[in-house]
């Protein structure tokens, strides 16, 4: 059951201070009968922003890149640039965290998880012919061949091609890879030689979607199939590093390391992209989309005391709290545990963070 905090004359359609007393409800049809006349998602966006994240502590210092929520599995795996024990951790509530071992002390970059095969995927930027690793249970773990030694840096699943894709940068031209299983991958290309950051899949286009950190006027690169890509123009030449896809606004959404004005860019089909004002020029470096919420949620490198912010729609913005201004590197959303969870690059027992909006009970 979840703890839905919320004022304690909610139920008599009062308005007093959000965090005042708590609601029970089992899902969100419930919840949004327990709220009545309130609008629940602007509830929950007005309470995220209230609220922000708070810290989670865990056993080994690790600098965290990346982190994935299964559904199947209930549980967030998380994955560092260091170690074997604890380059992995998982929880199955964002609050306590397993390290787990992996068979090489490499850098991975980024993990996603497969519904269909049942299985986590991480890429890595070190290693020699063994820069990805596969998991069932997010804690046995294999190394597995791949194509190229460069900087595999973002990766993600395609259920309706059955299908891992990952970007990367510096080294050959081709920097991208496919795999149907985790286990046998395919270089492809070749292609522009820039330094693709981040890629996501829309089912809705049955497109992937790359962003780079470089290139003139060119840091966006599609495909139907991973193996054929297209670049495509972009309104500012900043450092892009990552994007998502939200199927309920039928929207891209980029983020950019940059301190500039236009770090923030949006585009309803991969080819014409617009340019957005973030709620701050920080040095943004993951966004990621909540269906429930329908909100963005980006994590960001600098600022000070408010390394997230928030949006409804890729454009207006909103500032949210962090209890430490580290570098805040990876974010997901559960919607299971109904939390947005981050993870830093930063050497900290604490470098886990979560939003407040649902706690287990």
């Amino acid at each position: 059951m979840a703890l839905l905090k919320k004022a304690k004359n909610v139920e008599g359609g009062g308005d007093t201070p959000l965090d005042e007393t708590t609601l029970y409800a089992e899902d969100w049809n419930q919840m949004i009968s327990l709220l009545k006349g309130y609008n629940p998602l602007e509830y929950w966006r007005s309470l995220l922003v209230y609220s922000g994240f708070t810290k989670r502590t865990h056993a080994v210092v690790g600098y965290r890149t990346s982190v994935c929520w299964s559904p199947e599995l209930g549980l967030l795996c998380a994955v560092a640039t260091s170690g074997t024990t604890g380059a992995v951790i998982t929880s199955p509530d964002g609050i306590t965290w397993t390290p787990q071992t992996t068979p090489a002390s490499q850098y991975w970059e980024s993990v996603c998880w497969s519904p269909e095969l049942g299985l986590f995927c991480a890429v890595a930027r070190s290693g020699t012919g063994n820069r990805a690793m596969t998991s069932p249970d997010g804690i046995t773990w294999t190394l597995r061949a791949t194509p190229l030694n460069i900087y595999w840096k973002g990766v993600c699943w395609s259920p309706e091609l059955g299908l891992f894709c990952a970007v990367g940068r510096t080294g050959f031209d081709q920097k991208v890879m496919t795999s149907p299983d985790g286990i046998t991958w395919t270089a492809q290309g070749p292609l522009a030689s820039l330094y693709w950051e981040s890629v996501c899949w829309s089912p809705e286009l049955g497109l992937f979607c790359a962003v780079a950190q470089s290139g003139t006027g060119n840091r966006v690169m599609t495909s139907p199939d991973g193996i054929t890509w297209t670049l495509q123009s972009t309104p500012a030449d900043n450092r892009w590093y990552s994007v998502c896809w939200s199927p309920e606004l039928g929207l891209f959404c980029a983020v950019a390391f940059d301190s500039t004005s236009a770090q923030v860019m949006t585009s309803p089909d991969g080819i014409t992209w617009t340019a957005q004002t973030p709620a701050n020029t920080y040095r943004w470096t993951n966004v990621c989309w909540s269906p429930e919420l329908r909100l963005f949620c980006a994590v960001a490198g600098s600022g000070t005391g408010d390394r997230a912010m928030t949006s409804p729609d890729g454009i207006n913005w909103k500032s949210c709290s962090t209890p430490f201004d580290y570098f805040w590197f990876g974010n997901c959303w559960s919607p299971e545990l109904g939390l947005f969870c981050a993870v830093a690059q930063t050497a900290s027992y604490e470098n886990v963070m979560t939003t407040k909006i649902l706690e287990t009970k």
